[in-house]
């Protein structure tokens, strides 16, 4: 029998990833005004009432997989997403200060991105202020900042149809607390544990493993504020433990592409070509606090490269930058343009 190939996934829409992509579909479905099927279930039952006589296969898998490994021109453009993205968070620890509304840092980096050659988003904004940043993709982007909270801000946009995935973390303030110092500290030493190891030939849970046991050294020696830091700390640091230890955990963060969660399945050793992110998150849910960042790293053959290791994550430098002139204090909102030119 004679066999035709179709794509059975949904397609990846503006600013979105396959698992948007395939929530929207179930939405769709599991809505009992609507139900429809969608357009690629549509276009299969066609094909079979069409070409009774040829069976139907998915050749989603096999596309999947050839998006998987990265070619020169693809890597081009995700490097130049990935730094447009990371300018666009420095931009933002420029102009991030209490008062300063979630939106505002949004349209910053909008501004960096249309400027400097993006044609678009590659996932909506997530810039998530004190208790917001907890919540998994908030976006709302209505909330007016204070002092001595932390700002998450994840954020990348689209260019030439290739996307990138960066995230930092900085104090509204403009200089970290001393309880945050040492809670952030300790997780930026964790973070790099992981990145430090990071190489091609070897898998995710050797990786793992190792960057394990280095969290663990870390934890044993450091000093935290209070015990609820600590307890967040332990929970992110025996959580990682069992993640190394679990047989079914091929992987360190999402793979990077097309689509900002890129489809393809990272199986075995890493190998040249590979693009993906780790973004481990530390939380003190007595507190309300949450902390990740996210790199995007690209495997050579004899080496991994951190894209965005350029963007400050050591308090040091992500204060001396929050002290620069940013641009939202260059070009003041229309109110306070108003007043000074009456």
């Amino acid at each position: 029998m004679k066999t035709i190939y179709a794509l059975f996934q949904p397609p990846e829409g503006f600013a979105e990833s396959r698992d948007l992509g395939i929530r929207r579909v179930t939405d769709r479905l599991s809505d009992p005004w609507d139900g429809r099927p969608s357009r690629q279930a549509h276009f299969i039952a066609l094909l079979k009432s069409r070409f009774p006589g040829m069976a139907i296969a998915d050749l989603s898998p096999t596309i999947d997989q050839l998006r998987l490994i990265k070619s020169p021109r693809e890597l081009e453009m995700i490097r130049k997403a990935t730094r447009l993205s990371s300018l666009a968070i420095m931009e933002a620890m420029r102009s991030v200060e209490s008062g300063v509304v979630e939106r505002e840092i949004d349209a910053v980096a909008k501004f960096i991105y249309y400027r400097d050659g993006a044609q678009g988003d590659a996932y909506y904004s997530l810039v998530a202020s004190g208790p917001n940043a907890p919540f998994p993709h908030y976006h709302q982007g209505a909330r007016t900042m204070q002092e001595g909270e932390l700002l998450l801000m994840d954020y990348a946009p689209d260019v030439g149809y290739y996307m990138s995935d960066v995230t930092r973390m900085m104090p509204v303030s403009g200089r970290f607390t001393p309880a945050q110092r040492q809670l952030y500290g300790f997780y930026v030493r964790a973070y790099r544990s992981i990145l430090d190891h990071i190489r091609p030939g070897v898998t995710a849970n050797e990786i793992k493993k190792e960057a394990a046991a280095e969290m663990r050294a870390t934890f044993d020696k450091w000093t935290f504020a209070n015990d609820a830091h600590r307890r967040g700390a332990l929970n992110f640091v025996e959580s990682y433990e069992r993640s190394a230890m679990s047989s079914g955990s091929g992987r360190l963060g999402h793979g990077v592409g097309m689509a900002t969660h890129d489809v393809g399945t990272i199986e075995g050793p890493l190998r040249e070509g590979m693009v993906f992110t780790i973004e481990p998150a530390l939380r003190v849910p007595e507190e309300q606090l949450y902390i990740r960042m996210e790199d995007l790293i690209i495997i050579h053959s004899d080496h991994a490269e951190i894209v965005s290791d350029f963007l400050p994550m050591e308090i040091e430098d992500i204060e001396a930058l929050m002290a620069e002139l940013g641009l939202l204090q260059k070009y003041p909102d229309l109110d306070e343009f108003s007043h000074a030119i009456e």
